[in-house]
């Protein structure tokens, strides 16, 4: 593995490549660093590609600036974007995880020319919309517990994983994991509950799908940098309709696919409805999806040999 650092301005990203030939770019969503596709990344390496993790902006090796706007879609397409054009002279393949996933499929939408296809890994593409996520979630949830709400308040949420960051992450990973009885993330209590009391107790020892090294990884990694920037990114969701006011609507037109957990907390999100249903709707090169039985939130994690089957599958398509 080879460690590459990309300027984008005044930002700087860290990557890690391995192996040689045409390019995959691998996108983080929260909490996680490049090392949550080291499946993947072995996978593919293996079989004639060069794959490519990222430190996304606000994580790990990459900087982390303290501004809220900083951390829009549009700004963290753009990283993509230089991390994309340092990489390769030809267009690039494009997974991304959680908050990965809506990077990437901006990215796709943003800078056509230097994305190949694209793979969204939990969550679907949604197109800009001139509202804020914030206020529809505000008003699904109206007295009730929601997660992306309770990290609005600066600090609050940083202080809750502060006081004890190893179990606060391992709580994380274990709730939106198809191992929990239940997620916590939202519906269950009062508004005003703190985050992590929501959540259910994770087992003792080590979690089914993430050794206590990778999560001593984690834990250090925040450690060094805080959580500020894993969290300023769900309070930038507010600025996100404007600053994509010119994309509002846009599909995303490179080939694309879906992965996801059939007990992933994204898919039941938005009460009533399973956002998991028909995720190529707003795309128009669509190859097809993949729920996973049995899986949670952490798709490429808990089942890395069925997604690597889904992702060299959609990769033969192209």
């Amino acid at each position: 593995m080879d460690e590459l650092f990309v300027a984008n301005g005044d930002i700087t990203l860290r990557v890690e490549v391995t192996g040689e030939g045409p390019v995959i770019l691998c996108v983080s969503g929260w909490p996680e660093l490049a090392n949550s596709w080291r499946h993947q990344v072995e996978y593919f390496a293996a079989r004639g590609y060069r794959v490519a993790a990222m430190d996304v902006r606000g994580y790990g090796g990459s900087s982390v600036p303290a501004e809220v706007e900083r951390y829009t879609l549009r700004e963290l397409a753009s990283d993509v974007a230089a991390v994309a054009a340092a990489l390769s002279d030809e267009p690039i393949v494009l997974f991304g995880h959680d908050w990965g996933a809506p990077i990437v499929w901006n990215t796709a939408i943003r800078y056509p020319g230097q994305i190949r296809a694209v793979a969204g890994l939990s969550v679907p593409h949604t197109p800009a919309m001139p509202f804020s996520l914030l206020d529809l979630f505000d008003q699904m949830y109206t007295e009730q517990f929601f997660y992306m709400l309770a990290f609005q308040p600066t600090g609050v949420i940083e202080s809750e994983f502060a006081a004890d960051l190893a179990g606060a992450l391992k709580r994380v990973y274990f709730a939106a994991s198809g191992a929990a009885p239940y997620s916590g993330f939202y519906g269950r209590g009062p508004r005003a509950a703190s985050f992590l009391s929501q959540l259910p107790d994770p087992p003792v020892g080590q979690l089914s799908f993430m050794s206590d090294d990778h999560l001593a990884l984690s834990v250090a990694a925040f450690e060094r940098t805080g959580m500020v920037g894993a969290f300023n990114r769900y309070r930038a969701v507010a600025l996100d309709s404007d600053s994509s006011a010119d994309i509002v609507g846009a599909p995303v037109n490179q080939p694309s696919c879906f992965i996801g957990g059939a007990r992933d907390v994204v898919r039941e999100m938005i009460p009533g409805i399973d956002s998991f249903a028909d995720p190529g709707a707003a795309c128009t090169d669509f190859r097809g999806s993949t729920v996973i039985e049995g899986v949670g939130h952490w798709v490429q994690q808990e089942a890395p040999g069925e997604t690597n089957a889904a992702l060299a599958a959609f990769l033969t398509s192209l």
